[in-house]
């Protein structure tokens, strides 16, 4: 019995994983993730697809997102990061727990903090983004990527166009740095 680096690289898995794919029709299977609440803005995704490294097919786990998200959540964590040296104890909504209080009057002065720091990256383009993979050959099923596109929406033609791409070696990323204001998210 062969062993595999994990249970993504086992050629039995991958034949099972197919099958799944060829009864739906598709090059790829959305993952349910209960940790990604972006999920179901459009703007992110969890997938798998089959692919190849070095010459052996392995599954693909990927987290496709849009430039966009990746500007707004950059700007976010700086600006928190910020707020922090102002307010040491602040906890952001998304980490904290059941216990976690805090002083109305100081919670309406960070928030008020916080969104005069992003309006003011923004305004500046303090922060610029480009389209990226980053590749995890020590994920836990197959092979993880972190997959940033300059689109508007993560469709199902994206997707499919990304894993043609991808599995071509004809993926190109757009090396341009871009900058985004929740303004222009508005109109």
């Amino acid at each position: 019995m062969a062993t595999y680096k994990n249970q993504g690289y086992d050629p039995e898995e991958i034949a099972e994983f197919k099958k799944e794919l060829e009864q739906e029709g598709k090059s790829f299977a959305h993952v349910e993730d209960d940790e990604l609440d972006v999920l179901d803005s459009g703007e992110c995704v969890h997938i798998q697809f089959i692919g190849n490294h070095k010459g052996d097919e392995v599954i693909y786990d990927a987290v496709i997102y849009t430039l966009r998200l990746h500007h707004s959540s950059l700007v976010y964590e700086m600006a928190v990061e910020k707020v922090r040296k102002s307010f040491p104890k602040y906890v952001p909504p998304e980490d904290r727990n059941a216990n976690y209080k805090i002083d109305p009057e100081e919670e309406e002065e960070v928030e008020l903090l916080l969104t005069e720091l992003i309006e003011e990256m923004e305004e500046t383009e303090a922060v610029k983004v480009q389209e990226h993979i980053e590749v995890d050959h020590d994920f836990e099923y197959g092979i993880g990527l972190d997959v940033c596109l300059n689109v508007e929406e993560i469709t199902d033609e994206v997707i499919e166009e990304f894993i043609h791409d991808f599995n071509s070696n004809a993926l190109q990323l757009d090396t341009t740095l871009y900058s985004f204001s929740s303004d222009e998210q508005e109109e």
